[in-house]
Parts: structure tokens; sequence; C-alpha cells
């Protein structure tokens, strides 16, 4: 670290520049100037798909602070919408894992606006540009490759993905075939991507040259046609011991998770979540704050909140960056990632992955 980077990380300027902070004033002298704080502007984006929700993979350079990431982990990101308000969403980085400061791209599927739910990727895939600054959050998640250059396997790797859920995976192969892990190296692969018909496939490509390539890279591509455990023992016969990632859209994931049990060589990536209201839902939920009441739907709090005409604060959608978080001052919510069930008065919970359990009341 410079001589410079440590003086401005140092607790004086910190008091010099408060309440505002050093990365302020950086700011406002060049956008790619920080202390603490993440940025990074776009350097260019270009469309993967087109239609009525088209593709785009993103070119962002980071500013300095940037710790790189792993092969396989997601980023929030925050733009500035017109209003003012910063919105923010978790994307996965589909670029070969990065060192500090160096380029990523981010694959973003354009979904249209609902109660500005999924505002930033239509605004980062439609209307963003190059020079355009965004914020980021350090690289986060679980769903990696757990080796390295230096201590390589001779383990088969499968992948099985749906839809944007591909974006890891390939995140995971381009480090794979970066860094030297082919048939040489007594690998193989096996890459299943299930998208809807080939005008919606990412990276078809790419995809194509690496499956031509001698490299024991097996790909195989389906469209229109949904996963089954049939075909995949066809595809991969030993599957249930083989080291896997898949990530996909729910309905996909939950025929995943049936095939392998539990197996623990499965690992696992939730792009959307599967929050659809069960129909069995009870009692009566109720907005304190803002005084109104409504029956419970069974969908999860934030929604039933935006149902009633309420704008709470949230970022992700996804339960990863608690900034739904709300007091439940009564009642029993479930956690729709994990299934766990909390009837703890005045207890904070992220209103994005909670479903209320009969009545419940809640501080929005």
């Amino acid at each position: 670290m410079s001589i410079a980077a440590t003086l401005l990380r140092s607790r004086a300027v910190a008091a010099l520049t408060s309440p505002h902070g050093v990365d302020r004033y950086l700011e406002l002298v060049n956008p790619l100037w920080a202390a603490n704080e993440v940025r990074a502007r776009v350097v260019s984006v270009h469309r993967e798909t087109s239609g009525e929700h088209p593709v785009g993979t993103v070119v962002l350079q980071p500013t300095s602070t940037w710790r790189g990431h792993r092969a396989g982990q997601y980023v929030q990101v925050g733009v500035e919408l017109p209003g003012g308000r910063r919105v923010t969403r978790c994307f996965s980085i589909s670029s070969a894992a990065s060192m500090p400061g160096e380029q990523i791209t981010l694959t973003i599927r354009s979904n249209a606006a609902v109660r500005g739910e999924r505002s930033v990727s239509r605004f980062l895939v439609e209307e963003a540009g190059p020079g355009t600054i965004v914020h980021l959050g350090q690289a986060e998640g679980r769903f990696v490759l757990d080796e390295s250059p230096a201590t390589p396997t001779n383990n088969h790797l499968l992948f099985i993905t749906g839809g944007s859920g591909i974006t890891p995976a390939m995140s995971i192969l381009r480090t794979l075939l970066r860094d030297g892990y082919d048939g040489r190296a007594g690998r193989k692969v096996t890459f299943v991507h299930y998208a809807r018909s080939g005008e919606d496939q990412i990276f078809a490509e790419e995809l194509a040259r690496i499956a031509a390539d001698d490299n024991d890279v097996t790909v195989h591509l389906r469209h229109d046609s949904v996963f089954s455990e049939f075909e995949l023992r066809r595809l991969a016969p030993e599957y249930e011991r083989l080291d896997t990632w898949a990530c996909g859209p729910a309905p996909m994931m939950a025929l995943v998770r049936e095939s392998f049990g539990d197996s623990p060589r499965l690992r696992t990536e939730m792009f959307k979540l599967g929050g659809e209201a069960s129909g069995t839902a009870e009692g009566q939920v109720a907005f304190t704050s803002s005084a109104l009441e409504a029956p419970n739907t069974g969908a999860t709090l934030l929604e039933q909140a935006e149902a009633a005409g309420l704008t709470p604060e949230f970022g992700c959608r996804m339960g990863i960056c608690f900034s739904c978080t709300a007091r439940k001052t009564s009642g029993t919510v479930r956690n729709v990632l994990t299934g766990e069930e909390s009837d703890l008065p005045d207890e904070d919970v992220r209103v994005c992955v909670s479903t209320p359990v009969g009545d419940c009341a809640v501080d929005l």
C-alpha cells in the first residue's frame, strides 16, 4: 500500500472529512479515486441476445480498492436512477477470477421494472454506456471452486445451468481454461446448459469454440427442453460422484436437488427466488408505521407491502444485501431460503425473504 493510500485511510483524514468521508471529496476530483469505497466505470456494453428481455455483457473497470474475486462469486451493484435514489442489485460476475483493480464483466438480462424491482438490470443493459459510474461492493459468495492452479485435482467436474444461471459457471469455466486446467492435466469437464431457444442462448459462440477445442470439456446445450434425471444419467452416468455446480431458475433447481438427494458433491446457487404464494396463507399482516392492514397472501412481506401501496427500501430481493431489514413486532415468519420459522418478538427480519405465518406485524 502506498504512503498516500495509507494517509487517506487514516483516522486523522477521516476526522477532517467528517461527516462525508474522504471518498466523497476524491469522487469530486476523479470518480475512480477512492480510499475505501469501490466504484467502477463502464468500459463497454455489448449484447449477447436480443428480444424483449435482451442480455448484455457489461465490462467494468473498478477502482484500486477492488480486492478481486474468485470465480463463481457475485457482486452488489448500485446505480443512481432518476429521482436521486440509489438502487442496488446483486449480479454474478461472468469473467474469470480477477486480481485487485482488474477489469470484470457482468452478464445481465434486462428485465422490466416492477415497482423498481429490476430497474438496475434494464439500466445497465439498455441505458448505461462507456463512462457511466456505478457503485460496487466487494465480491461475495461460496459458489466457487475450492482449489487453485497450485493444487489441481483430477476430478471430473459437472456444471448444470439454466438461463442466466450460466454466468457464475462460465466464470469458473473461463478460469479453469485460462489457468491451464484441460485434458493435459487429466481433468474432464461436462457442461450442461438449458435455454429457452437458440436465440436465447448466452455465450453461444464462445461455447461452440470451447466444445470444438481439444480441452476435454464436453458441452451439451439443450434448447426448449427441461432438465431430467434420465437425460443427466445419459450425459454423465456417474453424476452422483462428480463435483457439481448447479445454478438456474427455481423449478429446474428443485429437479436437480431431487436427482442428487443429499449428495455433498452438489453446490447450488439461486439467481431468483421461487417466491410464489402457497395458497394456504392465513391471518392478517399489519404494517404498523403506515397504519395499514391486509389479509396475508402467503407472499413475502416485501411483496405484500408493495401490493398495499408501500415502497419499502430494498436491494437484491434475494436475502443477500440486508437493505430491506425491518423490525417485526409480533407474529411468526418463515425464511423462504431455509424454511426456518421464528416467532421472536421485536426482531429484525429481511422482508424480501420472510413470509408471515398467520397474523404478523412489521414496522413498515
